[in-house]
């Protein structure tokens, strides 16, 4: 895998795939950034700011859903689609 930018525009909602996508892979930093606000309890709405470049304010509606997938896609990644944790072979 390339190098990730470092903040890449994201779609309103994450795949779904089962399988790791290009998507992915280029925000791989997005979903670290979801992960750490999230393990550090931060308010949804500055992350959707901060992180999505969405603002909760103007769009309540698709900043919860983007957050929400993106962060279920995160945490589908480390959990199963090994994206953050390596592939696996060493």
């Amino acid at each position: 895998m390339k190098n990730p930018p470092l903040d890449p525009d994201v779609a309103d909602a994450a795949p779904t795939e089962q399988i790791l996508t290009a998507y992915d892979e280029q925000h791989v930093v997005t979903y670290i950034r979801l992960l750490q606000a999230d393990s550090e309890g931060a308010e949804w709405t500055e992350v959707a700011w901060v992180v999505l470049h969405i603002d909760a304010e103007r769009e309540p509606d698709r900043a919860r859903r983007a957050y929400q997938s993106h962060l279920a896609r995160a945490k589908w990644l480390t959990e199963q689609g090994r994206l953050l944790r390596g592939n696996g072979s060493k």
